[in-house]
């Protein structure tokens, strides 16, 4: 049987040989195709419940993608909600990814725990830790190094930051978000796949999707890896990270008719 998008208005079928051609509206074969990509995110797992105080959250990924910036409109987001973020700057070989993550906290208007350069970054996770709980913080957002998925010893560095965080916080860490640039492709599922076997990623924030990229390699990453989309990306300014939505998801990736 093939299926052909040849008929403007309903669907008819008729016979090539020993083939049957169905053929489905555009809009209909559309529709179809829109229904398959929300079951495959709407069978993801769902945010890990925050029965613990505080909620640690890991936020990792490699240089470019937007991370430290998303940290910041993260505790903007959170803030926002009524909560108390504590932002906690883990990236200690540079300089001016301390500088860049302090700007942000200041616009969120949070707290920033950072050391420095070149500090033990799991020694500044311990003390950030240690920070949140006195000061009623939660929950606490850990910036790591815009580590390559490829370089083994910075991954063995994220590894030790889980340990010291896991023994200062039952369960901790809580939610491990990778993320991910929109604009990647298929290099986003390596990346993913990698974070994944290493940090423990539970969940993913695309960015950059304010430009031409529709992100499609989300669909990819819920359907082969079953990871969810928690936040996406949507511009510059500290709001415009929002919680992920796939209806609006799905109808941005329609945008242009086939």
């Amino acid at each position: 049987m093939a299926v052909l998008d040849d008929q403007p208005r309903s669907a008819s079928a008729s016979a090539i040989g020993d083939t049957e051609v169905i053929f489905i509206p555009r809009e209909t074969l559309r529709d179809l195709v829109k229904d398959e990509i929300r079951a495959i995110f709407t069978g993801l797992p769902r945010p890990p419940a925050n029965g613990h105080v505080p909620h640690v959250v890991l936020i990792v990924g490699v240089n470019g993608t937007g991370k430290t910036t998303t940290v910041g409109k993260l505790a903007q987001l959170l803030k926002a909600s009524g909560k108390k973020p504590l932002v906690v700057a883990a990236d200690t070989f540079r300089a001016a990814a301390v500088e860049q993550l302090e700007v942000w906290a200041g616009r969120a208007g949070v707290d920033l725990i950072r050391a420095r350069e070149g500090a033990d970054p799991a020694a500044v996770v311990f003390d950030g830790i240690a920070s949140g709980k006195a000061k009623g913080r939660d929950p606490i957002l850990v910036d790591t190094a815009g580590r390559l998925h490829t370089k083994v010893n910075l991954m063995s560095e994220l590894e030790k930051i889980r340990r010291v965080a896991a023994r200062e916080v039952t369960g901790a860490p809580h939610e491990v978000l990778l993320v991910l640039d929109a604009t990647v492709g298929q290099n986003g599922l390596s990346q993913a796949r990698e974070f994944m076997n290493v940090a423990g990623v539970n969940g993913v924030v695309l960015t950059k999707l304010d430009g031409t990229a529709k992100g499609g390699i989300a669909v990819a990453i819920a359907e082969e890896l079953k990871l969810p989309i928690r936040y996406v990306g949507v511009g510059e300014s500290i709001d415009d990270l929002i919680p992920f939505d796939v209806d609006e998801y799905v109808e941005a990736l329609f945008e242009v008719k086939w």
